[in-house]
């Protein structure tokens, strides 16, 4: 697979390796930087702990194995000890250094001090100075080694004692030498950890978005089959999830732009089809004949109104949906509304031997377009009168949800529509089971210019029905929802 220098794999993956090289980086550095004066001043807190028990130890000499304990204390601790009274004598001794204590021969010294570490007085007086406790760095020429000589006076009840400790500092340079050699084989098994590390993440990461991409191309090219996993991220889990819903709607939609051309083109083809047979008739058969020639062009003017209705409804709907439309609104009486469409659907309701329950509550005053939603109640009721059989009942109900809220239903006994139908109704040309046949008296874009009306008022409306029980259409209107806005 070929490399991508800019891909989310690669650059997971450098940024990981880089980061961990940096932290070691950094780490070793001020290990490196920090080691030589963390020891000195570990071994320095030593010494002084080793001289404050032999200072103990001096205080009571006169108890038995004091002295022997002493001693114990400085081999233990690798360090050589001198202790001198006021007058500057030696009046106790201990060396686990051998040749490297500085209290032995001078020869063997090379001090970062004129001091002479074998005269007590020297001793005594450069204590004195120091107000009675000092610490000085030595070098021995022998070994090459760094030293450190701590000095104390105390005061004792036979006298002052000067207590003088002398302890190695090594292995200063040995340890940062043995501990830069590690840290280089440490560093290199920390980035080979690291890249294993950071190829693994990054193909946890970028596996689904990958898979995603190939997917997003069969999407590109109208191949409805792509299926997006997301893997175990939460975030790539959304996305899929996302991609698999518009895949969905895409396919929906796909499969409605065919079904759009193909009823539209019917829907047109149809009465140009009659007009021009019937004109062609007229022609042949019906010129001469008064009463046959009005038929054909009654026939002609009918088919040309279904064409001038269709190009409105689908003009109106086209606005609608654009979001350009403005409402005329105002406040109104919905119940006096309800009753006029009542009224001019009366012949119809007669005709199909229907029966109409009203339930309305009086002085019903919304805040919306009256002539819109004339027109939502008209399509609700003409529908309901045209699904539903002679002898069955439909019924109107008008009532308030609450203070602030109306709903208008529409109720009937007709054939009802099937369950998977329910969520495409409002679309003209969604396949379904139910009969939508071709009136000369409607267009049936009906629902769908229900729907952009009610979304326009932002309204909350909908459909319950169920096969052989028949359909309750309704919609709710917020009184104060549209005043707001508008007042915005």
């Amino acid at each position: 697979m070929k490399l991508d220098r800019k891909g989310i794999r690669f650059n997971l993956w450098l940024f990981y390796l880089l980061f961990a090289i940096a932290i070691v980086v950094m780490l070793g550095f001020l290990q490196v930087l920090l080691i030589k004066p963390y020891y000195r001043n570990t071994k320095k807190e030593t010494v002084r702990h080793v001289l404050d028990k032999i200072e103990t130890y001096v205080i009571e000499q006169n108890t038995p194995n004091t002295m022997d304990q002493a001693f114990q204390v400085s081999v233990d601790n690798n360090v050589c000890v001198a202790v001198y009274n006021d007058a500057g004598h030696l009046v106790y001794d201990a060396d686990s250094l051998g040749s490297g204590c500085v209290f032995n021969a001078p020869s063997s010294i090379t001090k970062k001090t004129d001091l002479n570490f074998q005269d007590g007085m020297a001793l005594k007086e450069f204590v004195d100075e120091s107000s009675g406790e000092c610490s000085i760095d030595v070098l021995n020429t022998k070994t090459n080694q760094e030293m450190i000589v701590y000095g104390k006076k105390i005061e004792a009840n036979l006298g002052n004692y000067y207590i003088y400790v002398n302890s190695p500092l090594e292995p200063i340079d040995s340890i940062v030498s043995f501990y830069t050699n590690q840290y280089f084989i440490y560093t290199l098994i920390v980035m080979v950890a690291a890249s294993l590390i950071s190829i693994f993440l990054s193909n946890s990461l970028t596996k689904p978005i990958v898979l995603m991409q190939q997917e997003a191309n069969k999407l590109a090219k109208a191949d409805y089959s792509a299926k997006f996993d997301g893997g175990s991220f939460t975030e790539t889990k959304e996305l899929a999830k996302t991609l698999n819903e518009s895949n969905e709607k895409l396919s929906k939609i796909e499969e409605l732009r065919k079904d759009l051309i193909a009823n539209v083109s019917h829907d047109i083809k149809t009465p140009l089809t009659s007009i021009k047979a019937y004109a062609e008739m007229i022609i042949d058969i019906s010129g001469e004949n008064k009463e046959m020639r009005e038929e054909h062009l009654r026939v002609i003017i009918d088919e040309a109104n279904y064409l001038d209705h269709l190009v409105n409804d689908m003009s109106e709907l086209s606005k609608m949906q654009s979001g350009n439309y403005v409402l005329q609104c105002c406040n109104f009486d919905l119940t006096t509304t309800v009753k006029q469409v009542l009224s001019l659907n009366q012949v119809l309701i007669e005709q199909g031997g229907l029966q109409v329950v009203l339930e309305l509550e009086e002085d019903v005053y919304v805040y919306g377009d009256p002539i819109k939603l004339k027109q939502v109640i008209y399509n609700y009721l003409s529908n309901a009168i045209k699904h539903t059989a002679k002898g069955k009942s439909i019924t109107l109900r008008l009532f308030h949800v609450n203070e602030d809220c109306v709903r208008f239903e529409v109720l009937d006994e007709g054939e009802g529509i099937a369950k998977e139908d329910l969520p495409y109704i409002w679309d003209r040309y969604q396949k379904s089971s139910r009969s939508f046949s071709r009136s000369l008296t409607s267009t049936g874009l009906g629902l769908s210019i229900v729907k952009a009306i009610l979304d326009t008022h932002h309204a909350r409306y909908g459909v319950l029905s169920k096969v052989g029980e028949g359909s309750l259409f309704y919609f709710e209107l917020d009184r104060n929802e549209l005043e707001d806005m508008d007042a915005n």
